[in-house]
């Protein structure tokens, strides 16, 4: 078991919900999650690993909801086309609309237009789905549901932007999350995701480190990117930056423990 200290670590961040990815987090583990995460998001890295939905829609309770990350484009959610997964989605779990990461698309599949299957998949629940903005903000607005961000440097000034203009929804911002201070530890966890989004990729030194191996110019770079474009930090410095988020319109924060599951459950 965990210390108590473990689970005020996680819950004095203010973070209200978890990103599970099933390749690398058992996702059996969504029941441990310590109070205060009302949400759980299920990331898709294809079918492979996608989880037993109704062993999934088990861990739904009162006080959890669990919504399950779909790809429009993807065979099996297409709602223009093979819808066959969706349609055996169970009742308890709610959606996450997204246009698809390229990872995880076949080449026709990349070739499908998303906006009308953004329309068509949020005309077709019942419930509150909520749509990722990544690369289609205007289509993803347009549905009405819940809009997913990224975080990333500008985050907080589209967010008010986005009330200042009178969208009274709800705004989900999704965080990979490092509950620590060591640098070399946070590096190790997301240097390599955020030296992939653009303005980093064109700041670092071509074929630099983007671990806690960086030096020199690659880990200045990276030192600071880290921080537009991910949680770090100890507990209360992370705690300080979702405040800014919320104050800044953000309704949900969610975590994806980059470090794992253990800083976010009892057990």
């Amino acid at each position: 078991m965990l210390s108590s200290s473990s689970d005020a670590h996680a819950a004095v961040a203010g973070i209200d919900a978890v990103a599970v990815k099933p390749a690398e987090h058992d996702w059996r583990r969504i029941t441990d999650l310590v109070a205060g995460v009302s949400t759980v998001t299920v990331d898709y890295e294809g079918h492979a690993h996608m989880p037993d939905l109704d062993a999934l829609a088990a861990c739904v309770d009162d006080g959890r909801a669990i919504r399950v990350t779909t790809p429009v484009r993807v065979d099996g959610f297409d709602p223009l086309g093979d819808d066959s997964l969706a349609a055996d989605m169970p009742p308890e779990l709610g959606r996450v609309l997204v246009a698809g990461h390229g990872a995880y698309l076949s080449d026709d599949a990349a070739e499908r237009a998303v906006a009308p299957r953004l329309g068509a998949a949020v005309d077709a629940l019942d419930g509150d789905p909520w749509v990722g903005t990544e690369g289609v903000e205007r289509a993803a607005l347009a549905t009405g549901g819940t809009q997913f961000e990224l975080l990333s440097r500008g985050t907080q000034r589209d967010l008010d932007g986005l009330r200042a203009a009178g969208f009274d929804g709800d705004i989900a911002v999704y965080a990979p999350t490092v509950l620590t201070d060591d640098e070399d530890a946070i590096l190790d966890a997301v240097g390599a995701y955020t030296a992939r989004r653009g303005p980093v990729r064109r700041a670092l030194p071509e074929d630099a480190a983007t671990d806690a191996t960086a030096t020199g110019r690659a880990r200045e770079v990276l030192s600071a990117a880290v921080r537009d474009f991910a949680l770090v930090g100890d507990s209360e410095t992370v705690r300080e930056r979702v405040a800014g988020l919320r104050a800044a319109g953000a309704d949900h924060v969610v975590a994806y423990p980059a470090r794992g599951l253990d800083a976010f459950t009892r057990a």
